[in-house]
Order: structure tokens, then C-alpha cells, then sequence
């Protein structure tokens, strides 16, 4: 079974405001590097969007590696969140509705599809991959403030 290691990260300026997602996704001695941004979003948001649409590139069967620094979305797997909310009618165990409902669910489809292995990295720490995505979300973040600015 062929294994892919996705580091992933998502970045906001303002919680909400403008902000960068960024995937480096990796097999065998191939790297591929993703990023995007949005104008008025929140850092929760953009750490999914940088899964689903590192998800969105994998077209075969393989095994993924997922490596995150958001807790928000490896504690949704690891601690059982996820499930609980489906069983709930994706509500919180507070009884509210999940927030990122539509990421959640892609994400959710993706983990019945491919065995996926979650990861929680320390953010801004020695992981190079991480780093990597970082960078790459803040740099979507400069992005979308200059093409928010040359619209005015």
C-alpha cells in the first residue's frame, strides 16, 4: 500500500479576517506543495480547507500520513469528536450545530475512503514540513490583503 504524508496548516490575520491555508503532500522522493487563501475567514477554517483540498489531490488507494498542529482537527479524530457529532445530527454535546459543517463532512467522506493516520505536531516548533506550511499560509495571507486593497 503506498503511504502519503501530508503536513498541512492554516493561518489567519484577525480571527476573523483575511487568511492562508498550505498542504505539502509527499511520496517516495516526490513533494507537491498546495496553498490558497480567503478574504474574511477564521483560522479554524482555514486549517480544514488545507486537508480537504490536500484530500482533493489524492486520486489512488493509499495510506495517509497526516500531520497537524491544529488540535481542532486531530483531537476530532483521535479523541472521537467527529463521531459523536454525526451520531448528533452534527451537533456539539453542547447541542450545537458544528461550525465548519461543510469542511467537517468532506473530511469525514475522505476518512471512510483511505486509512488516515492523524498526526498532532507542535506548531512553530523543528518540524520542517510544518514550518513549511506556515510560511506558505501567511504568504496567502499577504495575498489576499493586496488583492483586497487593489479592489478598493
Amino acid at each position: 500500500m503506498k503511504i502519503v504524508q501530508i503536513y498541512t496548516d492554516g493561518a489567519c490575520s484577525g480571527n476573523p479576517g483575511p487568511g492562508g491555508w498550505a498542504a505539502v503532500l509527499i511520496y517516495n522522493e516526490h513533494t507537491k506543495e498546495i496553498a490558497g487563501g480567503e478574504k474574511d475567514t477564521t483560522n479554524n477554517r482555514m486549517e480544514l480547507m488545507a486537508v480537504v483540498k490536500a484530500f482533493e489531490i489524492i486520486k489512488q488507494d493509499c495510506e495517509i500520513d497526516l500531520f497537524s498542529d491544529s488540535a481542532y482537527l486531530v483531537n476530532a479524530f483521535l479523541n472521537g469528536w467527529i463521531y459523536n457529532w454525526e451520531l448528533n445530527g452534527w451537533r456539539t454535546k453542547e447541542k450545537e450545530p458544528v461550525k465548519n459543517l461543510d469542511l467537517w463532512e468532506v473530511i469525514y467522506d475522505y476518512s471512510k475512503k483511505y486509512k488516515i493516520n492523524w498526526h498532532k505536531v507542535k506548531g512553530h516548533a523543528d518540524n520542517e514540513f510544518n514550518n513549511r506550511c506556515d510560511k506558505l499560509a501567511r504568504e496567502q495571507i499577504k495575498l489576499v490583503v493586496e488583492e483586497n486593497v487593489l479592489e478598493v
